[in-house]
């Protein structure tokens, strides 16, 4: 019997590529790389003893926003008594939150209104939500 020569026997490389990418992509996916700041070394500076206090004002606005007008803090009021009392809480500290609560029943009128005279005071840290 005689055997039979093949010319030119090749290898094919498709399935060693295959292979060869499928772990690249898996060291890839499971290295782990170093964290390089937290090895920074970074001092921060000491506090200054001599800086006064600041007094931080905690107090929070309640306006509540209803079918039949606005009440400030638990009292009803008008928009001009509104004003009066943001004008002083603003003098206080411009950080003061204002939460203003919504009825479903509400006017849009009544909510712009609060919110203009919030603006003309420079109070800018408002919560607004609908109960």
């Amino acid at each position: 019997m005689a055997r039979k020569q093949y010319d030119n026997p090749q290898l094919d490389m498709t399935p060693m590529i295959d292979v060869v990418f499928e772990l690249i992509i898996f060291f890839v996916v499971t290295i782990k790389q170093e964290d390089l700041f937290s090895k920074l070394n970074a001092n921060r500076p000491a506090p200054n003893p001599n800086r006064p206090n600041e007094k931080v004002v905690d107090e929070q606005i309640v306006i509540e926003v209803g079918a039949n007008g606005l009440i400030y803090n638990g009292r009803p009021v008008s928009v001009k008594e509104l004003d009066r009392n943001i004008k002083m809480a603003a003098s206080v500290s411009k950080k003061t939150t204002v939460l203003l609560q919504c009825s479903l029943d509400s006017p849009h009128k009544f909510l712009v209104d609060a919110l203009d005279v919030c603006n003309k005071h420079g109070l800018q840290n408002l919560s607004i939500f609908s109960m």
